[in-house]
């Protein structure tokens, strides 16, 4: 048990280590979901757009 404990506490840097693992997991998580998420709308907004000029074609 004190053997992980070491391991976590990492001879008093442990606070900074897993806080810079933390803030890493974050950031690729974030490069993982934004570029999608803008992605989807962004293809929705397209369609919404392409209907949109083809009910203007079917009234003229």
């Amino acid at each position: 048990m004190e053997q992980l404990e070491n391991f976590f506490h990492m001879g008093g840097y442990g606070f900074y280590v897993w806080l810079s693992y933390g803030i890493t997991l974050i950031v690729l998580l974030l490069n993982y979901v934004m570029p999608r998420t803008r992605e989807k709308k962004l293809v929705d907004r397209l369609n919404q757009i392409s209907k949109m000029k083809g009910q203007g074609e079917n009234e003229s």
